[in-house]
């Protein structure tokens, strides 16, 4: 007799980081486990960093915060984050944010699930190579009619204002999705060129859907400008007109993925759209956590902690950069954003020439990292057999501790010495 659970429910794959994280647990990974390296993890380390700002140690939970929060979120958070993007972003510009312009969830994923229920049915793009989640987030809800846009390593996965425009008219787009920095490249939009992007949109009516999970992790000058904080919000004429959505949260520019807050910022049409969608998906945050957080956003707890970030995953960044070159992983882009390293393995002795054949030999290692495959986004498997276009490719992530990223990387050699 069948299961009777499959009666009514289909297997949902497992996405990247889950995939590698469930075959590492077969051979006896567990989490605060000090023996295994995770290079596969999506989250920075959240421990302090030299000269960055007091950690959050405990949540002041008082009587009233047992109630439910509004699903928008906590007035006064949202006020928060919309001061916090006028004054980082909007200075002197007329068109400012307000509360009404941003809605507060529980984490990434859910902000942009919110998003894709109140989409619509449209033609939405998204790139190839990006983002794991958002396969399962595209494939899931039928409303709209995922696209693929590939981007070309050859050209360091660049993809210009113009090309934008050729996309969203030769395909009769309505949004646009993308992580930016890219995860899993590293590619940043920025300057002339995000701003290029966003006048694109205006003028095509194309909603721009921006995750800026990573933009405090820039390891580039944009238009003079040293390390900036990269945020669409700087090229929006008008916050209620212009057709930009962008979500953030406390996840990884604040190192704090286990409070899951995030945010949706965007014109109050489609706040009052992706709340009304939160009233059935989630029902709105915590108030604890939201209330913890309106004090991360002031500028001096930012600054602080985003000149720590730089400093510290600067150096591991170079590290594995300095590593893949000296054992022949080949990084066509080194990551201009985002914590992450996009490597081929493609010149690795056989068996280590593959993302899988990679990915399997070092969990024998215990090395953790993510198959490239999983960034050819393929929602409801509709490219049935083909072969994926980055099954030579690996992401490693730079976010654990320094520590346990100098042990991945000399076992990494020592296992290259061995096979090689």
């Amino acid at each position: 007799m069948p299961d009777a659970a499959s009666f009514a429910f289909r297997q949902v794959p497992k996405t990247g980081v889950i995939f590698v994280t469930t075959e590492a647990e077969k051979r006896g990974f567990a989490q605060g486990d000090d023996s295994w390296c995770n290079l596969g993890q999506g989250q920075p380390e959240t421990g302090p960093l030299p000269h960055g700002p007091a950690r959050i140690e405990r949540l002041d939970v008082r009587a009233d915060m047992y109630e439910y929060a509004p699903v928008p979120g906590l007035p006064d958070l949202r006020a928060a984050v919309a001061d916090f993007y006028n004054r980082r972003f909007r200075r002197g510009l007329r068109s400012q944010y307000t509360a009404e312009n941003v809605a507060i969830c529980g984490g990434g994923r859910l902000a942009l699930a919110r998003a894709a229920v109140a989409l619509g049915e449209v033609n939405l793009g998204h790139f190839l190579p990006d983002y794991t989640a958002y396969e399962e987030l595209l494939g899931v809800f039928r409303l709209f009619h995922p696209i693929p846009i590939l981007l070309d390593p050859d050209t360091r996965y660049q993809f210009t204002a113009e090309a934008l425009r050729r996309e969203i008219l030769g395909r009769g787009l309505a949004a646009i999705l993308l992580s930016n920095p890219c995860n899993p490249t590293g590619r940043t939009i920025a300057g002339a060129s995000l701003a290029a992007w966003i006048a694109t949109c205006r003028s095509l009516e194309c909603a721009l859907l921006v995750d800026e999970f990573y933009s405090h992790y820039i390891w580039r000058s944009v238009d003079g400008e040293a390390t900036p904080i990269v945020s669409a919000a700087q090229y929006v004429e008008d916050v209620d007109k212009d057709p930009v959505i962008i979500f953030d949260g406390l996840t990884k520019n604040w190192r704090y993925p286990g409070m899951r807050i995030s945010w949706t910022v965007g014109p109050k049409d489609v706040i009052e759209a992706v709340s009304s969608a939160g009233s059935f998906l989630d029902g709105g945050g915590t108030r604890p956590a939201q209330a913890a957080t309106i004090p991360l956003l002031e500028d001096d707890v930012t600054d602080a902690e985003t000149q720590a970030i730089r400093t510290v995953f600067g150096k591991k960044r170079d590290l594995m950069l300095s590593t893949f070159d000296r054992l022949g992983i080949k990084v066509g882009l080194p990551p201009e954003g985002s914590f992450y390293v996009w490597g081929s393995v493609e010149n690795l002795p056989p068996g280590m020439n593959t993302d899988i054949g990679f990915f399997r030999t070092m969990l024998e290692d215990k090395v953790i990292t993510v198959p490239g495959q999983f960034f050819d986004i393929n929602p409801g498997r509709r490219r049935p057999g083909r072969r994926t276009r980055f099954d030579a490719h690996v992401r490693f992530s730079f976010g654990p501790e320094q520590h346990v990223l100098e042990t991945a990387l000399a076992r990494l050699e020592a296992r290259l010495a061995a096979v090689g």
